[in-house]
C-alpha cells in the first residue's frame, strides 16, 4: 500500500544533513522510528509531500528546499536585547536558549553575539534558510484509525501503563 496524502500513519528512520554537507544534524538510526500522520502538519511540508506514494520498505534521499522546510531566514527576527535578561547564563556564540513567547508557546533562540551591554539573538529556526537532505527508509505505513484521524495522535500498540483495559 502506498502512502496517501491524508491519514496515513507513517514511521520513518532518517538521517538529516544540510544539502551538500556531511555533518549529521539529526538522526534516529538505531532508535525508535519517527511516527506521524500525513496531512496533519506534523512534518515540514516538503518532506511530507515527497513521502506520498512511497511504500513500506522504500528508501530514498530526499532534498527539501528551504522554502518547503523552515522557510527563508528572516533578518527582522534577529534582535539585540539587554544583557540583564540573560543573568546567570554562561553566554556563548551559537548557544541555543529556550523560553516562552508572549502567548505561552515555547520558543528557541540562538545567541549570535554579545558584549557588555547587549545580547544579539536570532529567533529564526536554526535550520531556516537551509536546504535539507534526508536519507530515509519507510519503516511502516498504514491507514489511520478513526480516532487517529480525528485527534492527529498516533495510537501506540500494546498496553503501556495498563491504559488499554488489559490486565498485567
Amino acid at each position: 500500500m502506498a502512502i496517501k496524502a491524508e491519514n496515513s500513519v507513517v514511521a520513518i528512520e532518517y538521517e538529516l544533513t544540510e544539502a551538500g554537507q556531511t555533518d549529521i544534524l539529526d538522526s534516529n538510526k538505531g532508535a525508535s522510528p519517527l511516527e506521524f500522520i500525513i496531512g496533519k502538519g506534523q512534518l515540514i511540508p516538503g518532506l511530507e509531500k515527497q513521502l506520498i506514494g512511497m511504500r513500506e520498505g522504500d528508501s530514498a534521499d530526499i532534498l527539501v528546499k528551504a522554502e518547503e522546510a523552515y522557510g527563508a531566514k528572516d533578518e527582522t527576527a534577529i534582535e539585540k536585547l539587554p544583557k540583564e535578561q540573560f543573568e546567570g547564563i554562561d553566554l556563548a556564540k551559537g548557544l541555543s536558549l529556550y523560553g516562552q513567547g508572549q502567548n505561552g508557546e515555547s520558543i528557541q533562540v540562538t545567541v549570535v553575539d554579545f558584549d557588555e551591554e547587549t545580547v544579539t539573538v536570532d529567533f529564526n529556526h536554526p535550520l531556516a534558510g537551509k536546504d535539507l537532505m534526508f536519507k530515509l527508509t519507510v519503516v511502516s505505513e498504514r491507514d489511520a484509525t478513526e480516532q487517529e484521524a480525528a485527534t492527529g495522535q498516533v495510537e501506540k500498540s500494546g498496553c503501556e501503563g495498563g491504559s488499554c483495559g488489559c490486565s498485567h
